[in-house]
């Protein structure tokens, strides 16, 4: 019964940074070149984001739950459990703090595009935001994946 606790642990990794990678730096920035409509391409990507951050606490759950029933307190010790933990918490901020202000600045915005608004400035500060954390939660993502084995 382990085997099947440990190839799901595995499996959530894989689908969770395998598709934090694919839609992050493989699907949005091909909307954005391929579509001509800039506002249809963000609100598409949007929406494979919002996808994504749910997918990431649900893993993510998974995988901290797993590690402590597995290793007891000694999980909290592991760089696999605390780089994990800080991707929730990356993620949580992404989808409960940091979208709803850029929702709201694209709301306030209407029936202007956000970007040709007076709210491009703030727009663009909290996208950078935003950016920089998923930048961080894919290099940690990275390291999990080299660090399990699965890349072996």
């Amino acid at each position: 019964m382990r085997r099947f606790w440990d190839g799901l642990a595995g499996t959530m990794l894989v689908l969770w940074i395998g598709g934090m990678w694919a839609i992050g730096y493989v699907a949005a920035p091909v909307l954005f070149s391929s579509l001509g409509d800039k506002q249809l391409a963000g609100m598409l990507a949007g929406k494979l984001f919002e996808v994504m951050a749910w997918t990431g606490i649900a893993a993510a759950a998974y995988l901290l739950i797993y590690r402590i029933a597995r290793d007891g307190g000694a999980a909290l010790k592991t760089l696999f459990f605390w780089a994990v933990a800080v991707m929730l918490v990356l993620t949580l901020i992404g989808l409960f703090g940091i979208q709803p202000i850029m929702q709201g600045l694209k709301d306030q915005a209407m029936p202007r595009a956000v970007m040709q608004s007076v709210f491009a400035d703030r727009f663009a500060r909290w996208h950078g935001i935003s950016s920089i954390l998923y930048l961080i939660q894919s290099a940690l993502g990275l390291l999990l994946v080299w660090r399990s084995g699965l890349a072996r």
